[in-house]
């Protein structure tokens, strides 16, 4: 990526972060964990990490979907003169803390294992 595509991506990720806070969390924690721009900068992929007790993430993606060029129009008011097109916004679920903790199970199953094995070394 370039540098472009990376400033802009951070300044989209930032200003988008606080709008999605401030507008459309509804008893949800949305965290914008990064945003990808193509190299034409028309399309900016969102990437979402949502805490949501007890609520549906594909739910809470749809109401995000509904209402994209609302968001996209806010978005525009903050980011108007750095870009002559606003891109597209595309929401994706961030899924990094899911793999996160699946390869800690990982690494602890093998850590049991590890042990298990030694004790059973050390008694024959």
């Amino acid at each position: 990526m370039s540098i472009r595509t990376e400033r802009l991506g951070a300044v989209i990720q930032r200003d988008l972060g606080s709008i999605i806070q401030k507008d459309y969390q509804h008893g949800t924690i949305i965290t914008v964990t990064k945003v990808r721009m193509t190299p034409d900068l028309l399309i900016a992929k969102v990437y979402l990490s949502i805490l949501a007790p007890g609520r549906d993430d594909d739910a809470i993606f749809s109401y995000l979907e509904e209402h994209n060029a609302d968001i996209r129009k806010k978005l525009a008011s903050k980011i108007r003169n750095q870009v002559r097109r606003i891109p597209e916004l595309h929401f994706y679920k961030d899924d990094t803390a899911e793999y996160v903790d699946r390869m800690e199970h990982l690494f602890d199953e093998i850590r049991k294992e590890r042990e298990q094995r030694d004790l059973d070394e050390d008694k024959e």
